[in-house]
């Protein structure tokens, strides 16, 4: 361990001091190297550890000057290097030595000049080690690494001849008869990048698909690593494939990827070019055609998929997401999507011939046919219409005769499983087959019915993501129909859901409020959704138990505990009758769990719905708006009653956490209509006034542990939605939160968790639609905001920390375009200043790096711009005037840096800063001048920096889904937003 430790330790110092301060370091190794084989393999793998640092893992660790730096001097000096590795490899017979040297060939190969590959003996040398069991693994990995490289067609010549060398050799160790998955442990994993070359001969190409006969051959070992290799090649061969079919109109891009990109593109050249690609398609068929079966019956299980079958081989309700899994489904995916652009009738005829061998019972098993269908369903949108039609009566015509032959609850419910997801992956079809889509329907409410664990969840989530695709189908008439669909639904609807859970409850009715808000017909739309509430309206219930409450005496002793324990497993709603009954007996009957929890299930029935109907819900919500903050109140006033004479955990008790609920559940259902529903000023003229008291009101009074927050969350959705019509209101709003939440919030990082990323969320609701509300404020409640802001994006959790930045950055610019900027920067200028600094430089903080940019470009902006017309300093504690804010700034942050950083010289913090100045103007020089300073310093240089790139990694991702939605299927339909289309 300390000798391994030594040599990273050397590295790390060689980082350092090579080239400037020892020239001859590569000189030097290298005459070490040939003195002893001992110190030779110390050499090698110094080396290795060089190459790795400067080429592999330099991002983020080093200035981009010093990468340049050190990969120019190991360029100018591999030759060196080269000579020694040559030497080893045909002078000694010490096998450590030897495989020590093929490790630092494999970490330098990615990067030397190719002439030191193919115009040397270095290709033969090394597969003169490939047939040695010793050094065949790391031999592999070098002759992978260099079929990995981009060398044109110069060296086209010398990569066949290692190919057919390497095939050959291959051969005599594992027979192409050989059963690979059995003896799987001699697999290889030859990538073939550069496998036009392998395509020109027919010698060639009898070699080329004889690699790809293993290849397929190892992807069937029942080993989930081996597999991973294997698909990862798939994927890219069947992209490049694919790309070149795709981009058969536009031939410049063809020529790219036939290798021809340097040839001009003479007329009648196109023409060719299509040909040749129609050979090279037709070259690859047969491989294609096995690769397709190869995925389809390995294709691994989508999220959606909640059935499972567990290690004693029964089918249960899947309870925690594998996330490799889940990974591996997305590139056998995009896998398979390509391959079925590649062949369409090919990839039909495999999934239905394999369809009917699960229908026949000669294929039957539930993998077989989870895989199957994993992969039908995987391939949604990639198919012209016409032939997806087709193709999908065929499948679900298929699937539910199996699910109607087929015995056994397990069977059944894997059955089950997958007509749900195959279903719910194809809108566009159910879309266009309304018989289909009825049949469909239907059969899910049958699976509703179905009490095998994971079935109703499935059907209502399937149900849920078929009407969000084809909402409107269900509110017209269709052929054939007396009424539509919505309206023989709601008339069935105690039947549907009367085996459903309350949490499946909720998902129908946010579905079924979805169909109702696809009604055209506001009478008709009305009409559906008295309906849908009618179980959840009946007996009045808030009106009632209010009433109930203004007569009885809270005091009363508890008399009806536990006299009726509600079960909520079935339809609790027809049961509100009883309760009520009960209830006007004594209030103390309202303080049973049972009845709290059916409040709470009234609530969340609504939300569901509100959730789906937005504005349309307007005439449900009015009915118990009022009531429903009466019974807010009233639960609250029995949160502190039982806080204040209870034990100091009382607020932890079960009974007070289900209290809580209701109260959190009617913010909850008010927001969610509020934020739903369009942007209308007079539902914020109802809806507002009423809750300032009952829940402002109520926030400002409460003991801090029976405060709510989704209080803070509601009215910043409110202020959010609402906009400057909020002004008047946000001084009330801050008199009844800040201060007293602040309290809250401030005495550690860890209590109150979720009242401060919604408090901070409110704060920026405010600072970006209702500033003018700000600046009224007086100059100890402006501190007061400032230092909860520094105190937000000092936080190490991360949503309160980019909250804060993002709130502080709103802040700085409406102040700048403000009548008060100068006031306003000579009070808190230094003071962010060095606050930001403070965060930049904390390792703890590194993902908020670009916001912690952003807010300093703006500072060193305003310092230069014509913004401010005051000094920024205070002449009576300041010896000398500057002669502008930009100097003052300048050597003000020269000192601070200075004194933070003491292991940096004046030169290098003078530097940096004046480095700031410049660029200024340019955030991406401006970025990377901020990343050089960071990793030079000590914080940072051993750190993992790859959130100072995260930027450019989320440009990168939205650049691979714009390429993505180009390609049909490749983005699931379930994805797109595609709802008008339903029409």
């Amino acid at each position: 361990m300390l000798y391994i430790t030594g040599k990273i330790l050397y590295v790390q110092i060689l980082k350092h001091e090579w080239p400037a301060r020892w020239r001859s370091f590569i000189p030097d190794l290298v005459s070490a190297g040939k003195t002893s084989e001992t110190i030779c393999e110390n050499c090698m793998a110094i080396l290795k550890l060089l190459s790795e640092e400067v080429f592999d893992f330099s991002r983020g660790e080093m200035t981009q000057q010093k990468i340049k730096e050190l990969k120019q001097s190991l360029n100018s000096e591999f030759q060196l290097i080269h000579e020694l590795c040559l030497y080893v490899l045909s002078a000694s017979q010490r096998t450590e030595l030897i495989r020590a040297t093929l490790a630092t060939l494999h970490a330098f190969l990615s990067w030397i000049p190719l002439g030191y590959i193919f115009e040397s003996p270095l290709l033969e040398t090394l597969l003169k080690f490939f047939p040695l069991p010793s050094y065949r693994n790391l031999t592999l990995q070098c002759l992978t690494e260099v079929a990995a490289l981009n060398f044109g067609d110069f060296y086209n010549i010398q990569y066949v001849k290692m190919y057919s060398i390497f095939m050959g050799q291959l051969q005599a160790i594992l027979p192409p008869d050989a059963n690979i998955p059995d003896a799987y442990a001699q697999g290889s994993s030859e990538d073939q990048s550069h496998i036009r070359v392998l395509e020109s001969t027919q010698d060639n190409i009898n070699v080329l698909l004889l690699g790809l006969e293993y290849l397929i051959n190892i992807s069937y070992v029942d080993d989930t690593e081996v597999f991973k290799v294997c698909l990862d090649y798939w994927n890219s061969l069947v992209l490049e494939l694919f790309e070149a079919h795709h981009n058969l109109d536009n031939p410049a891009a063809t020529a790219s990827l036939m290798g021809l990109q340097s040839m001009p593109l003479l007329p009648g050249m196109v023409d060719g070019l299509g040909s040749q690609l129609l050979q090279r398609r037709q070259l690859y068929t047969g491989p294609m055609s096995k690769l397709r079966l190869l995925m389809i019956s390995r294709m691994a299980k989508p999220e959606e998929v909640l059935i499972v079958e567990d290690e004693n081989g029964n089918i249960v309700r899947e309870t925690m997401k594998d996330n490799d899994v889940l990974v591996q489904y997305k590139i056998m995916r995009e896998t398979l999507i390509y391959l079925s652009h590649l062949d369409h009738e090919d990839t039909e005829k495999q999934m239905l011939k394999k369809l009917s061998k699960q229908l026949n019972g000669d294929d039957w098993t539930w993998n077989n046919l989870n895989t199957l269908c994993w992969a039908i369903g995987s391939i949604s949108g990639s198919m012209m219409e016409e032939q997806e039609n087709r193709f999908l009566v065929m499948v679900i015509r298929d699937l539910l005769n199996l699910c109607e032959v087929t015995k056994g609850k397990d069977n059944k419910a894997v059955i089950a499983s997958n007509i749900m997801y195959v279903v719910g992956q194809y809108p566009r079809f159910l879309r266009a087959h309304w018989k289909f889509l009825k049949t469909v329907v239907n059969k899910l409410f049958e699976f509703m019915h179905e009490t095998h664990p994971g079935v109703q969840d499935m059907a209502c989530d399937t149900f849920l993501k078929i009407v969000q695709k084809c909402r409107r189908k269900f509110v017209i008439v269709q052929v054939g129909e007396s009424e539509p669909f919505v309206s023989e639904l709601l008339t069935s609807l105690p039947t549907i859901i009367a085996d459903l859970e309350p949490h499946q409850i909720h998902t129908f009715y946010e579905s079924v409020g979805h169909m109702i808000q696809a009604e055209p017909d506001p009478q008709k739309r009305d009409e559906y959704l008295q309906r849908l509430m009618e179980l959840p309206n009946q007996a009045r219930f808030f009106a009632e138990v209010f009433l109930v409450l203004q007569f009885c005496d809270s005091d009363t002793s508890t008399r009806f505990a536990g006299s009726i324990g509600c079960s909520l497993t079935r339809c609790v709603l027809q049961k509100w009758a009883e309760i009520i009954g009960q209830a006007r007996q004594s209030v103390e009957f309202l303080k049973d769990q049972g009845v709290i929890r059916t409040v709470l299930n009234i609530l969340q029935t609504n939300t569901s719905a509100a959730s789906a109907l937005g504005t349309y819900f307007l005439s449900q919500i009015s009915m118990i708006f009022l009531d429903m903050l009466n019974v807010y109140r009233m639960y609250s006033e029995l949160v502190s009653a039982s806080i204040l004479d209870g034990r100091p955990h009382a607020s932890k008790t079960s009974f007070v956490k289900l209290l809580r609920s209701v109260k959190r559940e009617t913010l909850k259902l008010i927001e969610t209509f509020l934020d739903k529903a369009e942007d209308q000023p007079q539902i914020g003229k109802q809806f507002v006034p009423p809750m300032m008291d009952p829940v402002l009101g109520d926030y400002a009074r409460n003991l801090p542990d029976a405060r709510e927050s989704e209080v803070l969350s509601l009215f910043a959705t409110i202020i959010n939605k609402y906009k400057t019509a909020m002004i008047e209101d946000v001084p009330r709003i801050f008199v009844a939160v800040f201060q007293c939440t602040l309290e809250m919030i401030t005495k550690n990082f860890e209590d109150y968790p979720e009242h401060r990323l919604k408090f901070f969320s409110l704060l920026r609701a405010i600072a970006t639609h209702c500033f003018p509300a700000l600046i009224t404020l007086s100059s100890e409640q402006l501190k007061l905001v400032m230092d909860s802001i520094i105190w937000a994006f000092r936080h190490t959790e991360r949503n309160i920390a980019e909250t804060g930045l993002n709130l502080l950055l709103e802040m700085l610019k409406n102040f700048q375009a403000s009548e008060f900027c100068n006031q306003f920067y000579r009070t808190y200028f230094m003071t962010i200043e060095q606050e930001i600094f403070a965060v930049l430089t904390d390792t703890f903080h590194k993902p908020g790096f670009k916001l912690h940019v952003l807010l300093l470009q703006h500072l060193f902006c305003v310092a230069e711009s014509g913004s401010l017309t005051e000094f920024l300093w205070d002449p009576s504690s300041v010896p000398y005037p500057y002669p502008s804010n930009a100097m003052f700034v300048r050597e003000y942050t020269i000192k601070l840096l200075g004194s933070s950083f003491p292991n940096m010289t004046v030169a290098e913090v003078t530097q940096f800063v004046n480095g700031l100045f410049e660029s200024r103007n340019d955030l991406s020089t401006f970025k990377n001048h901020i990343r050089d300073f960071l990793v030079q310093s000590k914080e940072f240089s051993a750190q993992d920096n790859k959130d100072l790139y995260a930027e450019e990694a989320a440009a990168q991702r939205e650049r691979d889904r714009r390429r993505m939605l180009t390609i049909p299927g490749l983005i699931a339909p379930n994805e797109i937003q595609d709802e008008m289309l339903d029409s």
